[in-house]
């Protein structure tokens, strides 16, 4: 089995991991795009180009499925990958928690790059899965850039900036950027506020990487032999997983695994 990934940067390493951890004998490929990065500001047609490029060099791989691992690419660019892989790839988008987060009554506070907050599409999430819960959207300028760097001193101003934006009531806070599940122990410290109940985080990894295995008809199998297949791919040239990865839980478990040329 193999499982390929894509994103602009790092933040495909919480759904590879996801993977890994629900499969330990697929193989992976993770294909991100740092020479385009980031890819929130682009026009919709350029970054459909940049999407297509970093898709088509994990299709090359032969993967049984490809995960979008990046909110704003699955918003603007899923239709057309899917015409280009599809069927012979599954691919899989990702799409902020809205629906489980206000399903435990709110209120839920949503953490994405300013370009996505109060975005149509947003918007929509909230209106078709929030019903009649409090929903506050928090931008996070600086977060994804900071997590993808590890620069610990501009992650830290992030998150305080966007957690003095979030209501202290939240129940939920939704994390509506890949890269956001790295620091989400972070997140979670700076919103619990002192004397009430835990403030539940919702990302997207997990859901993904059980959508990808329901795809291709595979069950979790969390006991199997693990492999070391990984391969990673910047801007389609293959490569060792990027030093800052490293700094993270989720990239050191990927680490493990030697690169395959």
């Amino acid at each position: 089995m193999k499982i390929a990934l894509m994103d602009s940067g790092i933040g495909l390493l919480a759904a590879a991991a996801a993977v890994r951890r629900l499969r330990p004998d697929a193989a992976l490929v993770l294909s991100s795009d740092p020479d385009g990065m980031p890819w929130g500001p682009r026009t919709t047609a350029d970054l459909t180009t940049r999407a297509l490029a970093v898709a088509r060099a994990a299709a090359a791989h032969r993967p049984d499925a490809l995960i979008v691992a990046c909110n704003t690419a699955s918003v603007h660019t899923l239709p057309t990958l899917r015409a280009e892989l599809e069927p012979a790839i599954p691919v899989i988008g990702t799409v902020p928690a809205i629906k489980p987060a206000a399903a435990g009554g709110g209120p839920v506070a949503i953490w994405a790059t300013p370009a996505t907050t109060g975005s149509p599409y947003q918007r929509g999430l909230i209106r078709d899965f929030a019903g009649s819960v409090m929903v506050t959207e928090v931008p996070c300028p600086g977060l994804a850039d900071a997590v993808q760097y590890a620069d610990e001193d501009a992650i830290d101003r992030a998150i305080a900036a966007a957690a003095a934006l979030t209501p202290t009531d939240v129940r939920a806070v939704v994390l509506g950027c890949t890269h956001y599940e790295l620091v989400a122990e972070r997140i979670r410290t700076a919103v619990q506020p002192a004397g009430r109940p835990p403030v539940v985080l919702h990302g997207s990894a997990d859901a993904v990487a059980a959508q990808a295995l329901r795809r291709i008809g595979a069950l979790p199998e969390p006991a199997a032999a693990p492999v070391t297949g990984l391969t990673v791919l910047l801007s389609g040239r293959e490569a060792e997983l990027p030093e800052a990865a490293l700094a993270y839980a989720e990239g050191r478990l990927l680490g493990a695994a030697a690169p395959t040329h």
